[in-house]
């Protein structure tokens, strides 16, 4: 019992438990800051999807994709100029393209710049694979992007989440 009447083993014992205690919380802070969403379809591949498709995150979160369709690749690529498309995320935001996700692998992205960022898959943008995150807040009376609205295949228009229903669910499967 020598070890517990040592002053300077317990000062040592104490310090080490409080690191140990303020890394698990910082582990636990980073998790929260990150948030999943999953790039799917069904077993034949005749339907695909972001899930959420709509989501509301704070400037500063990261959005970690992965693929969990276990017969399909798929992308999560920003509608942006870099990528062959009109622009659909906040003047100044970093665009980003995964490139091809095999099942089981995974992209993130940190969100600093606030407003409306639309995203699609490469390969089945046609088939209405795309999704739309709000970092912070958005004027839901204003439909972002109209103006490119007509440069985008009709399954995407029809597939993305209104801005009101992000801001009031926070979540939209």
């Amino acid at each position: 019992m020598a070890f517990a009447h040592n002053p300077r083993r317990r000062l040592l014992l104490s310090a080490g438990g409080g690191l140990l205690v303020s890394a698990a919380l910082l582990r636990k802070a980073a998790a929260a800051d990150e948030v999943e969403i999953a790039l799917s379809g069904t077993a034949n591949g005749s339907e695909v999807w972001f899930r959420p498709r709509g989501l509301l995150i704070q400037p500063g979160q990261t959005v970690r994709w992965i693929n969990k369709d276990t017969g399909n690749v798929h992308t999560t690529t920003a509608y942006h100029p870099k990528n062959g498309k009109p622009l659909r995320i906040p003047q100044g935001a970093d665009s980003w393209n995964s490139d091809y996700l095999m099942p089981g692998e995974s992209f993130a992205m940190t969100f600093r710049v606030q407003g409306v960022y639309d995203y699609f898959c490469i390969p089945h943008e046609h088939a209405g694979m795309v999704g739309r995150i709000i970092v912070g807040s958005a004027d839901p009376a204003q439909p972002p992007y109209a103006d490119t609205d007509a440069k985008l295949p009709p399954a995407a228009l029809s597939h993305f989440p209104g801005v009101a229903d992000i801001l009031k669910t926070k979540v939209v499967q």
